[in-house]
């Protein structure tokens, strides 16, 4: 019975790795919020890391990582093409966390005016993630270690992976020799590592649910080399990630990294593990248009999130003393003119954090001499 469970997949297994994946990805989000919250509460304190002294980050991170568990299982059991899009969850999920729990109490009008399109969006997420769920590949086989091999020396992998191979190299080119730090080419480079990490963690996840029904993969090469593939290009793609916040509005980076993370993984799930070959153009089409229509979900709901206005440190000229004075601290704007006035904002045109820069300038001495010769009459010639 397990042996026929390996060859072939069921609906019940697509079931299974659906639901994990949704719950996976609410339950990430969840915890996400909850170590939000952790920080915002101790934002001030000298101590940077004092939430790691608090039961609700340690909560929050225990959920993370079960969270995670249900999304790496559920690539054992449901195609990539319906576990990849699910990401929109996530997203979703954090939108209608951040609706719930604004401090401000706007009224029903306000709050309609304000956040509408993130309703527009959620609607739009929901009814996609609807149509590719339906309407998407209804089996896949359950990857035993030489089905696995079979698909890598394929001609069609080969091929990707090579395209793959020549885009990553071209792409980096421009961004190390260029210094070509664009938002599209970042997050590129993202999706070309997404897509190895989706293809070995399928793999990886496969193997290891099988060998726990009793039919042992682990002995198997392709085992060791596919889990140092997965490892290697997570770290990768985590570095590039970070890159990208560091330069961009987490915002954008969500939306765009989503579209490219799930074309990338989708296209990879079709030509590697072959899960659109038995599936007719009706299908096909449905599953597309839904994945649109939760694409356009996600960039509503992004775009509709308030951006966060980065300090930028200005000087001022104090008006009795005569002295200048640079802020790196305090307010989001320049103040008004109080008594002083400002010359000029120090612009971070590098699109990096701002310099640390002295506050107080020590007052440079003035003798009496010097004082009564600025104001003194001035020395007449004698005849």
């Amino acid at each position: 019975m397990l042996n026929n469970r390996a060859d072939g997949g069921s609906y019940t297994d697509n079931l299974i790795g659906t639901l994990l994946a949704i719950f996976g990805n609410v339950l990430v989000s969840i915890a996400l919020s909850i170590q939000k919250y952790s920080h915002v509460t101790l934002a001030g304190t000298k101590d940077p890391r004092a939430f790691y002294r608090t039961k609700t980050w340690w909560c929050g991170f225990l959920l993370t990582c079960l969270g995670e568990s249900a999304n790496f299982v559920s690539y054992a059991f449901a195609p990539l093409a319906l576990v990849a899009p699910l990401n929109a969850v996530s997203v979703l999920t954090s939108s209608i966390l951040g609706l719930i729990f604004l401090r401000e109490k706007s009224k029903t009008k306000d709050l309609a005016k304000h956040y509408g399109l993130s309703f527009l969006g959620c609607i739009l997420t929901v009814g996609g993630t609807y149509l590719f769920v339906a309407f998407g590949p209804n089996s896949h086989e359950k990857l035993k270690a030489e089905n696995i091999v079979s698909h890598i020396v394929g001609w069609p992998v080969l091929l990707y992976l090579l395209l793959e191979i020549i885009m990553f190299c071209l792409l980096l080119y421009f961004y190390k020799q260029h210094s070509a730090n664009y938002l599209a080419i970042i997050l590129l480079l993202v999706a070309l590592l997404g897509s190895v990490t989706v293809i070995t963690v399928k793999a990886v996840s496969g193997m290891l649910v099988l060998t726990i029904e009793g039919t042992m993969q682990l002995n198997y090469p392709i085992f060791s080399v596919m889990f140092v593939c997965m490892v290697a290009s997570v770290v990768f793609q985590a570095r590039f990630l970070s890159q990208a916040c560091k330069l961009f509005d987490s915002s954008l980076i969500a939306s765009v990294n989503y579209g490219f993370s799930t074309i990338f993984a989708v296209t990879a799930g079709a030509v590697f593990y072959l899960e659109f070959k038995n599936e007719d153009i009706l299908h096909i089409s449905m599953f597309l248009l839904g994945a649109a229509v939760c694409f356009l979900g996600v960039f509503l709901i992004t775009k509709n999130r308030k951006r966060t206005k980065t300090f930028e440190p200005y000087v001022t000229m104090n008006m009795t003393d005569g002295l200048p004075t640079i802020h790196d601290k305090g307010m989001v704007v320049q103040p008004d003119f109080t008594g002083s006035f400002s010359y000029g904002t120090l612009v971070n045109n590098d699109g990096v954090a701002p310099a640390n820069l002295p506050v107080n300038l020590g007052q440079p001495a003035v003798s009496s001499r010097s004082i009564d010769a600025s104001h003194g009459p001035p020395d007449l010639k004698k005849d």
